[in-house]
């Protein structure tokens, strides 16, 4: 796994609780950021008002991408079996790295954010917000997908261009959707393809959704000829619901997905625990049985 260090300058909400009596934490609001933690201060008479951390209550909230969704929450409860957790509660707000990325930069604190990329996790990190190193948890990869019925009748990657075709893809500002951006323009460059191919299978969007998770449900649901989403997202689909085209290694893309704690908080000492068993064998097991690739 690969550490690095940076300059520092829709969400689902489930809350698991890990042993002990102690009552879950309150899960993020889908809509809003969650309200900023109120740590005490004491005054100092040469530096002024510097922050004083209350005791650490056991609880974590993770800010994390919704491709993460379904490993993550295995990987909670794994953690929960883990020796030395008493009274955990993981409470895990997930999202587009690029919407979380924004609550967190307007105030919104959490323990940990994982990211489906690094451009977000490194404007979290310029922004002064992350605490300690980042490190590589895993990569993923692309794939195209269609609907059970094909009514567009896609059979290979040339057909998304065709006229007609209903795609669907995230934002360009979401991991998702900067990842199908570039295997377009690497496809284009494929005389096989073509030049514009790119161009033209964007202009078959027929909308754009907030996250990777809701663009595979429209596709899923045949609301959608098409999309290009993780290889891992089709894990969570039901077998024979979509179709996989698979995208050659020289125009696929590696999606990184790199995980800190951050400043804000409240427990950092668990956080880093979660963290540690995330990278630790067994953690990397749960990662790998969901498809995922080593970090």
């Amino acid at each position: 796994m690969r550490t690095r260090r940076f300059l520092l300058g829709a969400c689902v909400p489930v809350t698991v609780a890990c042993g002990g009596s102690e009552p879950p934490a309150t899960a993020a609001n889908p809509t809003t950021s969650p309200s900023p933690r109120a740590p005490t201060t004491e005054a100092d008479a040469t530096t002024g008002p510097k922050l004083v951390r209350a005791p650490e209550s056991g609880g974590v909230v993770v800010f994390a991408a919704s491709s993460l969704i379904n490993v993550f929450e295995q990987m909670w409860a794994a953690f929960k079996d883990q020796g030395g957790n008493p009274g955990v509660t993981i409470t895990a707000n997930y999202g587009a790295s690029s919407q979380l990325r924004t609550q967190l930069l307007e105030g919104a604190n959490a323990d940990i954010f994982a990211s489906a990329d690094l451009l977000q996790m490194e404007l979290v990190a310029k922004a002064g917000l992350v605490d300690a190193e980042v490190t590589t948890i895993a990569r993923n990869r692309l794939v195209a997908i269609v609907p059970r019925a094909n009514p567009g009748r896609i059979m290979a990657l040339v057909d998304l261009a065709k006229p007609g075709v209903k795609f669907v893809t995230t934002p360009a500002d979401v991991p998702a959707g900067a990842y199908t951006r570039a295997v377009l323009r690497k496809l284009a460059s494929d005389p096989q393809f073509g030049e514009g191919y790119d161009t033209r299978v964007l202009a078959n969007t027929v909308s754009e959704e907030a996250n990777v998770r809701q663009l595979v449900v429209k596709v899923q649901l045949g609301e959608a000829d098409a999309a290009l989403c993780y290889a891992t997202d089709v894990a969570g689909v039901p077998a024979g619901e979509v179709a996989v085209i698979e995208i050659p290694d020289a125009a696929n893309v590696v999606a990184e997905y790199p995980i800190a704690v951050l400043k804000s908080a409240g427990s950092p000492a668990t956080a880093r625990r979660l963290i540690a068993f995330i990278r630790s064998p067994a953690g990397q097991a749960i990662l790998a049985s969901a498809g995922f690739r080593p970090a």
